[in-house]
Formats: structure tokens, C-alpha cells, sequence
């Protein structure tokens, strides 16, 4: 991991704020997606995530927490020196910090595809079920939820306690798609890459987001 990578994942830099029109201008007109990414185990569920919707040309607006910036070290590969977000249209990729309640997805106003918390430790869970925003995580995923905007929430758990489950199924009432990771093996995957692009392909089919990832049952 290169030094510039280290140093922007323990404090990201700040960097000029895109405007809704700008965002619509410059990427087609697409809306952005919102990648919320915390503490738990499952980096690379969000790493092929952001590294899709950037190729595909897709706005990103990431905020990571402080517990997901040291799971980030732990899980990505760091001999290479590559950043894990990938190279492809990284222009298109903006850095949020944790405590800027000033980001443009923090007021219903603004307009994107859908948000993604990926992969959701079970405090995020606990936070956003309870309606308390202590970070932009918490907070945008209530916008989603005011907003009845589309949330998907990936719980990277196990096993699930009775708060746990009480706590997805309260953001399953109020709107949130719940997406455990849980691979399917009637795709046969030859890979660790295959089980995650099984994962990453529901995860856009839920924001409403075409994609190839997969052979689809039936097709």
C-alpha cells in the first residue's frame, strides 16, 4: 500500500464538492449511487462494488467510518501498492468524511440512484434502525429511508442475536432492502471472485442498476 494511499485512508483529503448539475453534466446525466462502508468484515463486496459502478461510468460518492479504514488495511491486499478502489474513471469517485454533515447526500433535496451500506456492522444496523445519525452513514441511509429512496443494507454478521434480527427487520419495515452476502453455489463458482460478483450483481439488480456479473437462472 502505497504511502499517498495509507495517508488518504487514515485521513482523506479534503476536495472540492461536486453540485448536483455538476454531477449531472459531467457523467451523462447519471444519478450517483451513495457506498456507505463500515467496520465489519467484507471489504471487497464494497471494493468490486465501487470498482462496477465506476467502469460502468456511475458517480460515487464513498464514505468509509474509522473502523472500515482499519478493516481496509487488514482485508485488501497491500504488497501491491494498487489503490483498492481500482484506477477506471476514479475522477468519478468522491470521498466523503465520516463527520461532514455538509455532504450533499445528507439533505433530501439531492438526488441519487440509492445508497448501499456495505458491508453494515451491526452497530450501523443499530444506528440507522434507531433513527441516530452519528456519522453521514447513519445519516443518509435515514434520508433514504424519509425519502423512500432506495437502501440496501448488506449485514455482514454471524451468528445474528435477537436485537440483531429485531433491528433488520424494523429497516425492512421502514423500506430497506436487507441483502446478506449469502452466495449461491447453483452458479458453481470456481472462485472467491465468482461468489463476490453473485453478491455485487444483487446488490445493483437491487438499486435498479443493469449489469452482466452473472448467468441468470433461466437465461
Amino acid at each position: 500500500m502505497t504511502s499517498k494511499l495509507r495517508k488518504e485512508l487514515k485521513t482523506p483529503a479534503k476536495t472540492k464538492r461536486m453540485t448536483e448539475k455538476e454531477i449531472a453534466d459531467n457523467h451523462t446525466g447519471k444519478l450517483p449511487v451513495i457506498v456507505g462502508v463500515t467496520g465489519a468484515s467484507g471489504i471487497v463486496y464494497a471494493q468490486k462494488l465501487i470498482q462496477h459502478l465506476l467502469e460502468s461510468e456511475r458517480p460515487v460518492l464513498l464514505a468509509l467510518s474509522s473502523a472500515a479504514r482499519l478493516v481496509i488495511k487488514t482485508e485488501l491486499p497491500a504488497e501491491s501498492g494498487a489503490d483498492p478502489w481500482g484506477e477506471t474513471n476514479r475522477h468519478l469517485l468522491e470521498l466523503i468524511p465520516e463527520k461532514d454533515f455538509t455532504a450533499p447526500f445528507c439533505s433530501g433535496t439531492f438526488r441519487f440512484q440509492g445508497m448501499v451500506v456495505v458491508p453494515a456492522s451491526m452497530g450501523t444496523v443499530g444506528s440507522i434502525a434507531s433513527g441516530v445519525s452519528i456519522n453521514v452513514i447513519h445519516r443518509g441511509a435515514d434520508v433514504c429511508l424519509k425519502e423512500r429512496r432506495r437502501l440496501v443494507i448488506v449485514p455482514r454478521e454471524t451468528p445474528l442475536s435477537t436485537i440483531h434480527l429485531e433491528n433488520l427487520l424494523r429497516l425492512s419495515k421502514a423500506g430497506a432492502v436487507i441483502l446478506p452476502p449469502s452466495p449461491a453455489f447453483y452458479q458453481k463458482p470456481e472462485t472467491l471472485e465468482d461468489s463476490v460478483d453473485f453478491i455485487v450483481s444483487r446488490i445493483l439488480d437491487a438499486l435498479d442498476l443493469d449489469n452482466q456479473l452473472i448467468n441468470r437462472w433461466g437465461e
